[in-house]
């Protein structure tokens, strides 16, 4: 019987991340990475980074110093590389010049628009989408691709051969069990466009062989691939690595995570708030959970938990409040100070800082334990900076206006005795509260809070005193009687 962890103590475990430079890391390259990273890690391997960059017309720079500015960001540090494809195209020729000796491979003359027609009439009369090459056999030294022979059946006992393939691939996944393609369902697949341009399937065999991949550990997208790439490995003598394909990542609707419903750009997260040890942490567990089903698990607690034992086939649905909870409780952690930094370093001082550095940490450490992200701060902040409010706002149940306006005014003038020194929230209670406990708390503190704010909802009044500074606060409460007497 086939037991996917008997490697464990027999090979050099090597995994790889191989991203193509078309488009930004995502939440799912970025879980095939940290997966494949805590099997390395777990096991004292190597995980290798490599740049599928094949497609020249839409790979770009840009993606690829997003990818690995995302990765590095997350802490997921590679052994080995990074590797580029497009500076390994002397390898790939040598390889398909090999199939294409050994009459392995071909040419195909077939224009674009002549395989567009073929899969048209395929479609249209149900039949299998594979090409049915009349060159299979020809030899022809030049064609529009270079394409890979699918072997034939060997004669069965009666002599008679199968008019197309018809052999059966199996391989074993060491998350989904046993696997079974038939070759006829697959056609002779593109290998190439030419020498110099090699495509997916061909270019990954070489690579994993040339590379000493031991795992291949990546989405289940990637299933309807593994035949093709074992079919390549056969036919040049290669070595098969041990498969592993993760389940997809869903929205809560459990349809295939698109951006209508989250962000999937790792850099989106980043700039939204997330913290890279919660984002570690969160999707960790998308598709994999613990013995222990812990849901806040540190970095060091992942390498030493994980297994791929333990992933599930079912898809792992990505829910943003576990990811807004499990952030909220990374960021009680951080002291106000450790905070700012983040701050700073993600939007910069001039968006943070908030009158100085000291009043700035004073907010943080009174806010942090609400902050879902990092980017809730800009809207604290902001909340902090006085806006235009109906007087009405004021009242507070049934007091008349002329009361609260009374209220007001000796807190004015309580206000303006307390010495700067001890203008702060322990001060403030000690001189506010006597005055608020006598005329009524509602009647003092609700007008003092609103008239601080120009909110119905904000922090306490002695909390906004202590951050706002005695003048600002003189200023906003003179505010509040003016719109009361007009």
């Amino acid at each position: 019987m086939f037991n996917p962890f008997s490697f464990l103590n027999k090979n050099k475990i090597r995994v790889r991340i191989a991203p193509s430079p078309t488009g930004y890391l995502h939440i799912g390259t970025a879980r095939t990475a940290l997966f494949n990273w805590l099997f390395a890690k777990k096991y004292k391997g190597k995980f290798i980074l490599r740049i599928e960059d094949t497609d020249l017309e839409r790979s770009e720079k840009r993606f690829e110093d997003d990818i690995l500015k995302g990765l590095k960001w997350l802490g997921l540090d590679w052994d080995e590389g990074p590797y580029r494809q497009s500076e390994r195209l002397d390898l790939y020729a040598k390889y398909l010049e090999q199939l294409l000796k050994e009459k392995k491979a071909y040419y195909c003359p077939h224009t674009k628009e002549e395989l567009e027609k073929e899969r048209e009439w395929q479609v249209a009369n149900n039949a299998v989408l594979i090409h049915n090459c009349d060159a299979r056999n020809k030899n022809l030294n030049t064609g529009e691709l270079i394409r890979f022979k699918i072997p034939e059946i060997s004669p069965n006992a009666s002599g008679n051969e199968t008019t197309y393939p018809a052999h059966q691939i199996v391989f074993d996944d060491i998350i989904r069990g046993q696997v079974h393609f038939f070759t006829s369902l697959l056609g002779d697949f593109a290998l190439a466009k030419n020498l110099r341009t090699p495509l997916y399937n061909f270019a990954v065999v070489i690579d994993d062989f040339e590379m000493r991949i031991s795992h291949v550990i990546r989405g289940e997208d990637h299933i309807a691939n593994t035949p093709k790439q074992i079919l390549l490995q056969e036919a040049l003598g290669f070595t098969r690595p041990k498969y592993a394909h993760l389940p997809l990542i869903l929205d809560p609707d459990r349809s295939k995570m698109s951006k209508r419903h989250s962000a999937t750009a790792i850099q989106e997260y980043k700039e939204s708030g997330y913290l890279p040890e919660t984002l570690v942490n969160f999707i960790a567990l998308l598709g994999w959970h613990p013995q222990d089903d812990k849901e806040k698990i540190s970095i060091n607690e992942l390498i030493g938990k994980f297994g791929l034992d333990r992933i599930q086939k079912g898809g792992a649905v990505f829910d943003v409040q576990k990811l807004n909870w499990l952030n909220s409780e990374y960021l009680k952690e951080k002291t106000a100070g450790e905070l700012l930094k983040s701050l700073i370093d993600l939007y910069g001082e001039e968006k943070i800082i908030f009158k100085d550095k000291n009043n700035t940490l004073k907010l943080l450490e009174l806010e942090r334990s609400r902050m879902e992200k990092l980017g809730d701060f800009l809207d604290l902040k902001n909340n902090l900076l006085l806006k235009e409010y109906d007087a009405n706002l004021l009242i507070w149940k049934n007091t008349g206006k002329e009361k609260i306006k009374e209220n007001l005014r000796t807190i004015q003038e309580i206000t303006r005795s307390i010495f700067e020194h001890e203008f702060n929230q322990k001060k403030l209670e000690i001189y506010l509260m006597p005055f608020a406990n006598q005329q009524g708390r509602g009647e003092v503190l609700w007008p003092l809070r609103a008239a601080l704010s120009g909110r119905d909802k904000s922090p306490g009044p002695f909390e906004l005193m202590d951050i706002l500074g005695k003048d600002e606060v003189l200023k906003r409460i003179e505010i509040a009687i003016k719109k009361l007497e007009s």
